[in-house]
């Protein structure tokens, strides 16, 4: 069984937030081969949202919603990510619509920003953001800004 976890970090055991770096690191560290300071002092400051299988207790997606004027002017989700072993499953787009659907229905923010890796473009404009920069190098990845707007929150 798979369980969804929305979770301030107050609320995260040590377990979970071991498993959260964990896979952050094999992710983005190893897996993308990019050395950069994932420890950057919001993790604090924001709602993160995991999916457990509960059969091994083991965490399969995971990203961090920031508050407005964090990150950005507005709300962002950040860290992204889907296990290898989870992958091909239409998981990403599950936790990404949890993400959006919180910041619209909880937060009653309409304005959602991300930078996302360049080859990731397509993925996020099916979800509904649009591209607002340029590219950029961060961390030796190609990103773009982009922003999805709920117009009915504005």
């Amino acid at each position: 069984m798979l369980t969804w976890k929305l979770l301030f970090f107050s609320e995260l055991t040590v377990l979970r937030l071991y498993q959260i770096l964990k896979l952050r690191q094999d992710v983005f560290v190893l897996e993308q081969a990019c050395l950069y300071a994932d420890l950057d002092g919001l993790d604090q400051q924001a709602l993160h949202i995991l999916l457990i299988s509960e059969e091994d207790d083991e965490l399969l997606a995971y990203c961090r919603i920031l508050p407005a004027g964090t990150s950005y002017a507005e709300v962002s989700i950040g860290r992204i990510l889907v296990d290898v072993s989870a992958r091909q499953q239409g998981f990403a787009k599950q936790l990404l619509n949890k993400a959006i659907n919180f910041i619209w229905q909880e937060m009653q923010q309409p304005r959602i920003k991300i930078s996302a890796q360049m080859h990731l473009q397509v993925f996020y404009e099916s979800l509904g953001f649009e591209v607002t920069s340029d590219p950029y190098d961060e961390d030796g990845i190609e990103h773009i800004e982009m922003l999805l707007i709920n117009e009915s929150l504005l």
